[in-house]
């Protein structure tokens, strides 16, 4: 096992993997830029160093800085958590060729998933089923036009290395073509610097349905169950929850072991996600694979009681999954939202500024992710996510009641948030049925 792991992130990720780390005896090295200095991540590792200025490309981008920080502290591994550079190639190959081993799959499965065409035409060699589309000569208007016509309208235009929403376009009809491959390229080139596109059919009214997956280094794969990531805004996801109210256990189970046959392809080791579009008539897509800890990890934490960020440090370090897919169980239900400070009656402006005061939910089945506290300042330097709440209990009516409560219970002042946002969403009775698909939001509220 490793006896010291530098946590290359920030925020409440950062503070969940140093909590994990020091339950499990390794000491915990943070890094923060100029900015993040008194932050909660900072206060709770072992060791931390200033890694650069607030801007994330000179601080948690800056690949040298933070492997000299590794080697100058002694560090076994590090730890990337999710977004900055979970998913980058170059980033795990200089780790791998610094001797310090990369908490999260191999470089080469990072490259090939993250290349949404590779993914698609492995997948499509393995057997697992993706969704109809062509990523060929989408340069030439003509051909792509032709292609839109032999896939069918309403299409979407994605980028080939995207997520986030970025780099993604909905076209409904063939005169919007043309610019929505010219908008997506731009769009991804300047987030992603790859402006390749590729076109799929788009589904409409589809669920999001992603499944957790763990792959030891000695070929052990297991599922872990799904997540519901339907509830969305402009792509973004806004409520998790497991397990999905769309799926019967049969469907559970075929899919589970789509997810378990889609990492074995991609020779996929430690924790990842295999995301999948359902659509009305429940037939299920393979749309992307996330080679890192998602977001909305908490909530298969509750209903299977295993912590994952323990797994990946284990599976890191060498050791065999301890369970088999047979031992996996089940229980109740559990929810995510996602707490960010923003205005949603201002269309969703960044909201940085000083808390002045936080009350934090409790009570069975409540856990609150974060890394603020009174007087902590909200940079405008990074993401506008501050807290995950999530909630369990024993089915999801009860989780629902629950998580309006712990809404209700929640306060944060000196910044607005979008609290009132997910108690709107809460209370739609389409939500509280299980009746709802990915464009939710746009349909039934007024944001």
């Amino acid at each position: 096992m490793f006896n010291k792991v530098l946590v290359a992130n920030r925020g409440e990720i950062a503070v969940r993997i140093i909590r994990t780390l020091k339950e499990m005896g390794i000491t915990a090295v943070s890094v923060y830029s100029e900015v993040d200095r008194d932050s909660l991540h900072v206060k709770l590792a072992d060791e931390s160093y200033c890694i650069g200025p607030a801007s994330a490309s000179r601080s948690y981008l800056n690949i040298p800085g933070l492997v000299s920080v590794a080697e100058v502290t002694g560090a076994d591994a590090i730890h990337p958590g999710y977004g900055f550079l979970a998913e980058d190639t170059h980033f795990a190959e200089v780790c791998e060729s610094s001797g310090i081993k990369f908490i999260g799959p191999t470089s080469e499965t990072i490259s090939m998933m993250g290349d949404k065409v590779r993914a698609r035409e492995l997948m499509v060699e393995s057997g697992v089923p993706v969704v109809p589309g062509d990523e060929d000569g989408l340069e030439n208007i003509e051909i792509a036009q032709k292609k839109a016509k032999e896939i069918g309208y309403p299409v979407i235009i994605k980028a080939v290395a995207g997520g986030g929403g970025k780099g993604m376009r909905i076209v409904k009809s063939p005169d919007m073509l043309k610019n929505a491959i010219q908008v997506a390229s731009s769009e991804a080139k300047a987030a992603f610097e790859n402006g390749k596109v590729y076109m799929e059919k788009y589904l409409e009214k589809p669920r999001h349905v992603e499944f957790q997956i763990l792959a030891d280094e000695h070929g052990n794969i297991i599922h872990l169950g799904e997540r519901d990531c339907s509830i969305q805004r402009r792509h973004q996801k806004v409520i998790e929850e497991s397990p999905s109210p769309a799926l019967t256990a049969d469907q559970r189970e075929e899919m589970g072991k789509t997810a378990i046959k889609a990492a074995r392809a991609a020779d996929y080791t430690n924790a990842g996600t295999v995301e999948f579009l359902l659509d009305s008539n429940d037939n299920y897509y393979f749309i992307e694979m996330n080679t890192r800890i998602q977001v909305e990890h908490p909530v298969t934490e509750f209903v299977t009681g295993i912590d994952l960020i323990r797994e990946q440090i284990r599976i890191a370090a060498g050791e065999k999954l301890n369970c088999t897919q047979q031992d996996i169980e089940f229980k109740g239900a559990a929810l995510e939202c996602r707490i960010n400070a923003e205005d949603p009656d201002n269309k969703f402006r960044p909201s940085p500024g000083r808390i002045d005061n936080l009350i934090i939910p409790g009570g069975p089945g409540v856990r609150f992710d974060s890394g603020i506290y009174p007087g902590y300042n909200i940079s405008p330097y990074y993401d506008s996510m501050v807290a995950k709440l999530i909630v369990w209990d024993l089915d999801r009516e009860s989780a629902l009641n629950k998580m309006k409560r712990a809404l209700e219970e929640l306060k944060i002042t000196g910044i607005i948030t979008n609290i009132n946002f997910h108690q709107t969403i809460l209370n739609n009775d389409s939500f509280r049925k299980g009746e709802f698909y990915t464009d939710f939001i746009e349909e039934h509220l007024n944001y």
